[in-house]
């Protein structure tokens, strides 16, 4: 093992970037870097895929997370987030984006780094940057708090989901808040951009299945998902 390479993710400490987007899935990672000039791979290991190019003259790094907060904050440690959501609230339609104003740290793995008071929020200029881009582009979306949770098909799901339904959540996910929190913590701009891939009150389990099937109306939003993260990092100072 290269004393120069972070352990999990196998990159440089001093890779040469303005920015990094982070998708779960390895898939996604590859999809985004077909919109890059000058797409290099620079590692494979595990969950963690990362690809170096260029958009628009911004040198962007793009590393997937896998599933679920404690993967993600290995990334987040070694280094906006574009993931997938289900919706908790009718108006968020398969296909569309959720733009997070805050999360509700119900993960777990964030309060290994500090206490539950601490705010899960994302950088208030990157987050406007997604809004702009998304509006400029003309694709759906909507604002709002998410819940991040740790457990995607657990018993008391149905009931949760309706409790923070009913607090006015629009979306669950398993990553937003600890990179929020680690963000914060860190020093490091951070901002989350979801595709309903689930939508309320629908079996969260077929809709998942549809999607990863390549369904068509959750991947548009998968590719809008990365047009309105790349365009929102031209929009930002370095």
């Amino acid at each position: 093992m290269s004393e120069n390479l972070m352990p999990h993710i196998r990159l440089p400490k001093d890779l040469d970037v303005d920015c990094a987007l982070l998708p779960g899935d390895p898939a996604r990672a590859d999809a985004v870097a077909t919109h890059l000039e000058d797409a290099e791979l620079l590692a494979s290991n595990r969950e963690f895929r990362s690809w170096r190019g260029t958009y628009k003259g911004k040198k962007v790094l793009v590393t997937s997370t896998g599933i679920g907060a404690a993967s993600c904050a290995i990334a987040v440690e070694d280094l906006i987030r574009i993931g997938s959501c289900g919706a908790l609230q009718p108006e968020c339609a398969l296909g569309d984006l959720i733009l997070v104003t805050g999360a509700i740290r119900d993960d777990g793995t964030s309060t290994a780094y500090v206490e539950a008071q601490y705010p899960a929020i994302p950088d208030f200029d990157l987050l406007s940057a997604c809004r702009e881009s998304a509006a400029a582009e003309k694709i759906p979306y909507h604002m709002g708090i998410c819940r991040s949770h740790s457990c995607l098909y657990g018993e008391r799901n149905p009931e949760l989901y309706s409790y923070w339904t009913g607090k006015r959540a629009v979306a669950s996910d398993m990553e937003t808040a600890v990179l929020f929190v680690l963000g914060s913590l860190r020093g490091v701009r951070t901002a989350s951009i979801l595709n309903v891939v689930a939508a309320s009150q629908s079996s969260v389990a077929e809709d998942i299945g549809k999607y990863a099937s390549k369904e068509a109306t959750s991947m548009s939003g998968e590719e809008r998902e990365i047009l309105t993260a790349l365009e929102a990092f031209t929009r930002i100072q370095a």
